[in-house]
């Protein structure tokens, strides 16, 4: 019983001292696995998908991926140039796949492996739309937001753990154990999720806008996405995700701001739409 309690009070001191800075937003966060680990893991994982799923290359729709993801990966390393990060994505390796999968969604692994599914094309209607998209994926990425998920797991094993260990009752062990999984995940790890997403759709927008983009098709884009998805949507603090229509508004006030901080690196006039 010492032992345990030894061991979790050692988990407990190593968490406060596991964090990193994150450039966007200055706030520190948890960080209990290194990217030095997490990175070529992750590198690993993305290929082994690749290799599972069918990817698209060579065709107008595919070179656009990449052309859209490089030119954000660009506004991103000029922006943290400009606010003396210089170096932070040495490590990172960016990687932009198109993969023939009906799914509407996108995603961006730690370290910069990023995927779009052709299933989220028609609704993205546009090249900006596609840049608002790739905005945020890179976003988490830049933000480092899967080592903070993942940070946050393990903090919540930890808890459940300790619960566990200080309650001999078992009857009482069984009733903290239902109110901590309920409580610990709509409570604490649904909020942080969503907060994660917020964080990406801010920084995104930045992002896109400097690289050249209006940043005022963010918003258009998650009408859009709100009209595919048709209302069926959880309660916002049931979810991973913002409400629709928080985004929307979100994005709305935000992209007045987004098109200030792209004046600041001379851009003054965006690309047209960019029909797929």
């Amino acid at each position: 019983m010492k032992f345990i309690k030894f061991k979790i009070t050692l988990l407990t001191l190593i968490m406060c001292f596991s964090c990193s800075t994150n450039p966007f937003t200055g706030k520190k966060t948890l960080a209990l696995v290194p990217n030095s680990q997490l990175f070529p893991t992750s590198f690993a994982q993305y290929n082994q998908f690749l290799s599972d799923n069918k990817v698209i290359t060579g065709t107008k729709q595919s070179e656009m991926i990449t052309r859209v993801g490089q030119r954000i990966a660009i506004a991103a390393e000029r922006w943290l140039n400009a606010n003396g990060k210089h170096g932070y994505l040495t490590d990172y390796k960016w990687e932009y796949n198109l993969v023939n999968d009906k799914t509407v969604n996108a995603w961006c692994m730690p370290g910069g492996k990023i995927v779009f599914y052709t299933g989220i094309l028609p609704i993205a209607e546009n090249e900006t739309a596609v840049a608002a998209i790739m905005g945020h994926e890179v976003a988490h990425a830049l933000a480092n937001h899967g080592q903070q998920r993942m940070s946050a797991g393990m903090m919540q094993q930890v808890g459940a753990v300790a619960g566990n260990v200080l309650i001999q009752d078992e009857q009482k062990k069984g009733l903290f154990n239902q109110a901590y999984g309920v409580g610990s995940q709509v409570g604490v790890m649904l909020p942080f999720s969503r907060g994660h997403e917020t964080e990406a759709d801010k920084i995104g927008l930045y992002l896109m806008a400097v690289a050249g983009y209006n940043p005022d098709e963010a918003a258009n884009l998650w009408v859009r996405m709100g009209q595919n998805s048709g209302g069926n949507a959880p309660p916002e603090m049931l979810s991973t995700h913002p409400a629709t229509q928080t985004r929307i508004n979100n994005l709305t006030q935000l992209a007045p701001k987004a098109r200030a901080e792209a004046k600041k690196f001379g851009v003054t006039s965006f690309r047209p739409l960019g029909k797929l």
